[in-house]
């Protein structure tokens, strides 16, 4: 039997010969830098509008939130915190905390419970002109959300609009103004956002349910479980990991409701349905006198609740991966 340590190459014995690493010539370098200089060159208009409309106006915002400042006037007076405890103390702003949390309360199951129903049955092969339906039910995703807040209002008219003209034959449509009424304004915004991003959940859920394999589907019809059972004892089960990351970006996307509700109701009536967006917007540029610094400070707070949301994000896809994981 060869010794371990003396049939091995020697300590100090030059190294096997083998392919010898050459430097690149000179050529070949030159094209690699002008190669490199085209693809930022491309990259450069779209690094330039990020930065000046997306990176700017962050890093700016927390320093608009420790001044006092109108937009106008080129004099901008630090007050540190005190926009932040004006924030804090203004009862306004809690409301619209309330409001937002509420609107994701009514939107965010509705949302996750009926796009993954329609995407078993957009998912399953028998179904005739499935390809169509998709298509027909992701439809309004891609139209312009400011657009479809402007419709609504034509929609939900008490006096012409075609819902209150298809209740008035059973007594309730007279005088029905669902946007106007205080009581049912956030729940038929709430409704319409459904409605507007529903395609969104749904593409989310038909993905998850084209990882299951079709084998275990076919492997319980031969043992005779129905459809409520395969769905109980496959389907939910295996889909619990994605569950986690659809809720939680279908909380975070909650979030950003500006445009719909700015042209649907503007916050009103009675500043009923004044998102924290909502909020931000009528004291930067809707008030008498705009008071950036403060704005400044509220968007701030609300930037913190979507970090909360975007770590439970995180954790949601860390607890996915490892229940897959798991499963596998």
């Amino acid at each position: 039997m060869a010794n371990p340590v003396t049939s091995g190459p020697a300590l100090h014995d030059p190294p096997p010969q083998g392919r010898v690493l050459r430097t690149p010539p000179k050529s070949q370098r030159v094209g690699t830098r002008t190669q490199t200089l085209w693809i930022w060159l491309f990259l450069m208009p779209t690094i330039v509008l990020y930065g000046a409309y997306t990176l700017y106006p962050i890093i700016a915002s927390y320093w608009y939130s420790l001044v006092q400042w109108n937009g106008f006037q080129a004099e901008q007076r630090f007050v540190g915190i005190a926009n932040y405890q004006a924030v804090v103390s203004d009862p306004a702003f809690w409301s619209s905390v309330r409001i937002t949390l509420v609107f994701m309360l009514l939107v965010a199951p509705a949302r996750i419970l009926l796009s993954l129903l329609l995407a078993i049955l957009l998912n399953s092969p028998k179904l005739p002109f499935r390809n169509l339906f998709r298509t027909v039910y992701f439809l309004p995703v891609v139209t312009t959300t400011a657009i479809v807040g402007v419709v609504m209002q034509f929609v939900f008219d008490p006096g012409s609009g075609p819902v209150a003209a298809m209740l008035r034959p059973f007594g309730i449509g007279q005088g029905l103004d669902l946007l106007g009424d205080s009581g049912t304004a956030l729940t038929t915004a709430a409704a319409v956002y459904v409605w507007k991003f529903f395609g969104i959940t749904m593409v989310y859920w038909m993905a998850a349910l084209q990882t299951i394999p079709t084998e275990l589907y076919e492997a319980a019809r031969i043992d005779g479980a129905g459809a409520l059972q395969i769905f109980r004892h496959i389907t939910l089960p295996l889909l619990v990991p994605f569950l986690l990351i659809i809720t939680v970006l279908t909380v975070e996307d909650t979030f950003h409701a500006f445009d719909l509700m700015q042209t649907m109701t503007g916050g009103g009536p009675y500043f009923s349905t004044e998102i924290i967006e909502i909020y931000i917007y009528r004291w930067a540029f809707n008030a008498s006198i705009p008071q950036l610094g403060f704005a400044s400070a509220a968007a701030v707070l609300f930037g913190v609740l979507v970090m909360v949301v975007g770590a439970l994000q995180a954790w949601a896809l860390y607890a996915g991966r490892k229940s897959r994981k798991a499963m596998s």
